[in-house]
């Protein structure tokens, strides 16, 4: 088999000879200086190093060090560095985990720990690369954005792929952030419509007396202002979609317009008298419970069930098993990359603590907390002082027999999927079991 590469970062000849013979189960590739690091580094990609921070021209110092490591993480943020320190070094030391270096080991060298140090290194480095894999969604999936493990969602997502291809029109009912823009971007891509526009006007965001111009759009002349001909977003989606975002915030007149577009599939533009046949597939989202406001008659009777031809439920995150941590991990990877940080794995109190959180901002409210989060880190991990959030604890779950124990079993499982990234070896040691008795879970459970 095909040794793992590992990169010895050292000017000394004699220490590395006693490191080559002490890491022997590797490929060992050398470097001298700072230079040839990062040469070596970006020919081999090798998945740990192990560095002393006394390199030339300033051996004698760990500037030269130091400003190695951060050059290296800037080019490879998963790589696992050791450093390698002397008994007066504890300062410098301190330095380079600050900078994000995974480990050290003291000087004079301990052939055994420093191995068992590069294993462990090299195991979290595979475990990363396999959450990195899986939370990587496909660039042809038509639910891409869309991150979750859980049962619910699931449905929601096989029900958009039913749906997709035909004419009917989609309302989309769920808590503000938990995804449904996201749905409905799916379920456009998933149409025979998928070659034309998707438009999408939040109904909450636009005045009343400017949705009306923003949905129909007017003609030159019909009201102070109006310049010339401006075509709606109705029209504009002409044989494509048109998503209604926050639909119960439509105002009532408004309402009455909406309902002759949706029988007659013809608008007219404000000051205009002629009739504007659309064809345009209509999907619409809300966080408000339409039922309640049309018996308060704040919303048309008619115009929800011209809307409401099929609805899907979005769950809110709170009710979601695994996914919180699921999310976290994905958004912890984008915001890595984006702002240039190194690697940053979760605490273990950071997982509960994200675990136990109710979310009441669903996806958007994890996702600005990651964020936060990995910009504002100081140390070699994002802690629960990071997150801001409140200890976690475990929650009570009423246990009733094979029913309860199914569904406990299922939330464990899912858990441990989400921790581990997907890894079924490092998911199989959380939970106590062994891999050929988690996959037989997972395949008595539906979980692939």
């Amino acid at each position: 088999m095909t040794k793992k590469k590992l990169l010895v970062v050292e000017d000394d000849v004699g220490l590395q000879k006693q490191l080559r013979w002490a890491l022997d189960a590797y490929e060992v590739v050398f470097a001298g200086n700072r230079d040839a690091a990062l040469g070596q580094l970006r020919r081999h990609q090798p998945a740990v190093v192990t560095m002393d921070l006394g390199l030339p021209p300033e051996p004698d110092s760990a500037c030269e060090g130091l400003l190695l490591l951060q050059q290296m993480l800037a080019i490879a943020a998963d790589t696992k560095v050791i450093v390698l320190s002397g008994n007066q070094d504890r300062e410098n030391v301190l330095k380079a985990m600050a900078l994000g270096a995974y480990d050290f080991h003291q000087k004079p060298l301990d052939g055994d720990m420093l191995r068992l140090m590069a294993e462990r290194a090299f195991f979290l480095h595979a475990v990363q690369q396999d959450n990195r894999r899986m939370l990587q969604t496909e660039t042809d999936s038509p639910l891409a954005g869309l991150v979750t493990r859980d049962p619910g969602m699931l449905r929601v997502c096989r029900s958009i792929e039913k749906v997709a291809p035909s004419t009917a029109t989609v309302m989309l009912m769920g808590a503000s952030g938990c995804g449904k823009e996201v749905l409905a971007r799916g379920l456009h891509e998933l149409s025979a419509r998928h070659d034309r526009r998707m438009v999408a006007i939040n109904c909450a965001a636009i005045p009343e007396h400017l949705l009306e111009s923003e949905l129909f759009g007017y003609e030159k002349g019909a009201f102070t202002g109006a310049e010339r001909q401006t075509l709606g977003k109705i029209e504009l989606a002409a044989g494509g979609t048109f998503f209604l975002d926050e639909i119960g915030d439509m105002a009532l007149p408004l309402q009455a317009k909406m309902l002759r577009f949706l029988q007659e599939r013809v608008i007219e533009r404000l000051g205009g008298r002629s009739e504007i046949a659309v064809d345009v597939r209509i999907v619409c989202a809300t966080h408000r419970n339409l039922k309640v406001m049309v018996d308060e008659g704040r919303f048309r009777e008619d115009l929800f069930y011209r809307l409401s031809e099929i609805v899907l439920i979005v769950p809110p995150l709170r009710e979601r098993i695994g996914d919180a941590v699921l999310l976290a991990q994905h958004f912890r990877h984008r915001f890595l990359q984006t702002e240039g940080r190194p690697a940053l794995p979760f605490h273990p109190d950071a997982l509960a603590a994200i675990e136990a959180y109710g979310w009441p901002g669903n996806v958007r409210e994890i996702e600005n907390c990651i964020k936060r989060a990995v910009i504002m880190s100081e140390g070699p991990h994002i802690t629960l002082d990071d997150l801001g959030l409140p200890p976690g604890a475990p929650q009570a779950e009423n246990i009733d027999l094979r029913d309860a124990r199914n569904a406990a079993e299922y939330r464990v499982m899912v858990k441990a999927l989400a921790r581990t990234g997907g890894n079924i070896a490092r998911a199989s040691e959380l939970l106590g079991v062994s891999r050929p008795t988690l996959y037989d879970l997972m395949s008595h459970h539906g979980i692939k």
